[in-house]
């Protein structure tokens, strides 16, 4: 027997956050998403295009390393607008999950993008520092614009990535939060332009300014493969969050009656859970009161987890060979029992 919940059960918005910890009309959750988009796009494009020019008129390479860096905010904020407009359109037959693949399709694309621009960046100042150090070239000192430019850089990113934080945490929603937390990355990057260039100016070494925009590059590419990793891995139904599968066990546990709890498989569709389970009930026990021991494992477990889209339990009676079955790949207790055995183990050393 199974039974499937509903997003929309137990009160739960679409999102899958808490309406306790929501404490916001959907409407208006979906409205601070989009502002925060808006504003992502608007700061990214203009900062981009101020160090991309910059960085062709001053003559640097890290400057400009720096605005192809920001393209890839820009081409960011763009695509969660485009997609925000597909992932939000309801299931239907063709799509019984939702849309919300397309977010990681756009994502996964995104990721070879910025992987180019990367290469691009590093092969680039790889051909100048050879030129510098091996054929004597004289490149020039970058100018005192790159500079500015880098400076007024670090300012609206301090700003944008605070406000991407205040608007992520009044939405509760963790991509404006993840999108942040990027921001701040770029704020370290555009922080070791500006240290290159000016000790390039400082000791006159233009050599300085092409090996920062080749660490830069390197950075672009790292961060590349790191999102094409993660995609992937949501792409092939993958999961490696193991504290999640703790936590899904410790909601589980919280019912009375229900045991051996195993088979269970969480995956992840765009920013949101899809949980399957098996779990065990007294042999004896009516077919309605089994369903409303599933339904109880439902509701513990989307308390438990935020962003739940949906939850398939499957009821078995307690006492079952498994053995003479053939079922598929599922956490059991016994791997949660080894998974916080090992933390201990750290814990102690």
């Amino acid at each position: 027997m199974s039974t499937t919940e509903n997003p929309q059960q137990y009160g739960e918005p679409r999102s899958g956050i808490k309406t306790a910890e929501l404490n916001l009309p959907e409407t208006e959750r979906l409205k601070l998403i989009r502002l925060a988009g808006i504003i992502a796009l608007a700061g990214n494009l203009i900062l981009c295009t101020l160090k991309i020019i910059a960085g062709l008129a001053a003559g640097s390479l890290a400057v400009l390393a720096d605005g192809l860096d920001s393209t890839g905010d820009v081409a960011i904020a763009c695509m969660t607008l485009l997609i925000s407009v597909i992932i939000s359109r309801p299931s239907d037959k063709e799509h019984p999950w939702g849309h919300g693949r397309a977010e990681t399709t756009g994502t996964l694309i995104l990721s070879f993008m910025i992987f180019f621009a990367g290469a691009q960046l590093s092969i680039s100042a790889v051909k100048t520092l050879i030129a510098i150090l091996k054929y004597g070239m004289q490149k020039p000192l970058p100018a005192v614009s790159a500079i500015v430019a880098t400076c007024i850089s670090i300012a609206g990113k301090i700003a944008l990535a605070y406000s991407q934080r205040i608007i992520g945490k009044k939405a509760n929603s963790s991509i404006i939060s993840a999108n942040a937390q990027n921001m701040f990355s770029d704020i370290v990057i555009s922080a070791s332009v500006l240290f290159g260039i000016v000790c390039a100016v400082i000791f006159k070494l233009s050599v300085l300014d092409p090996l920062v925009a080749f660490f830069v590059g390197l950075w672009i590419i790292k961060n590349a493969v790191f999102l094409f990793g993660e995609i992937n891995n949501e792409l092939m139904d993958g999961n490696t969050n193991q504290a999640l599968y703790c936590t899904l066990f410790d909601a589980i546990k919280s019912i009375e009656g229900v045991t051996n709890p195993h088979r269970a498989r969480i995956r992840k569709i765009a920013s949101r859970w899809d949980v399957d389970l098996d779990i065990e009930v007294p042999p004896d026990m009516s077919v309605r009161d089994a369903h409303k021991k599933a339904e109880a494992v439902s509701a513990a477990v989307r308390k438990s987890i935020p962003d739940v889209y949906d939850i398939v339990i499957h009821v078995e009676p307690a006492g079952l060979d498994h053995k003479k079955y053939k079922e598929g790949f599922g956490w059991c207790e016994d791997d949660v029992r080894e998974i916080r055995m090992k933390r201990k183990r750290r814990r102690r050393t």
